[in-house]
């Protein structure tokens, strides 16, 4: 693949995830976001999948152009994700979204020396729990839903951690 799509596809992430929050789901909760069930019985607002995504896409954009290239794509997505929401998710987007991004790109980058895939994951939980705290917390004013925010976030990670491994062999 070729390294420029995985900037354009992490830039949109954040868009869509917003978008899915309020149009896909098996089922959406009056004047709350619609769900995804993501395992263990547990659901999370279906932007999920699109954020699991970004934290894995901000690693690959940090492989391919670098440290300062990721941290102004994550500045851009914020600033997408606040321009293309509803204001409450737009706020909580963008806040989440630049803390969530930052640190998993300091997490990413003291780990990427010593495994690709333990950098993949470790900068993913990191990722996935702030990014899941914080945009509970200003979206809906509860953390309601954390356990599956950071579930589904998490498969994204574990499974691009996996192919990862399975590629560079």
């Amino acid at each position: 693949m070729k390294p420029w799509i995985y900037l354009v596809a992490f830039i949109a992430t954040i868009p869509l995830a917003n978008w899915m929050i309020g149009n896909v789901g098996a089922f959406c909760i009056d004047d709350g976001p619609c769900m995804l069930p993501v395992g263990f019985g547990w659901a999370a607002p279906s932007g999920v999948l699109a954020v699991g995504a970004a934290l894995v896409l901000r690693d690959l954009v940090q492989e391919e152009f670098g440290l300062k290239v990721a941290f102004a794509a994550v500045l851009i997505g914020a600033i997408l994700s606040y321009v293309l929401a509803d204001p409450y998710i737009a706020m909580a987007s963008f806040a989440a979204y630049a803390l969530a991004e930052t640190a998993d790109l300091l997490v990413y980058s003291k780990l990427r020396q010593k495994s690709i895939e333990l950098a993949v994951l470790a900068s993913g939980l990191v990722g996935s729990v702030i990014d899941s705290a914080v945009f509970l917390l200003i979206a809906f004013g509860s953390m309601q839903f954390i356990e599956g925010q950071i579930l589904g976030k998490l498969w994204v990670s574990i499974i691009a951690a996996i192919v990862l491994k399975i590629i560079r062999r």
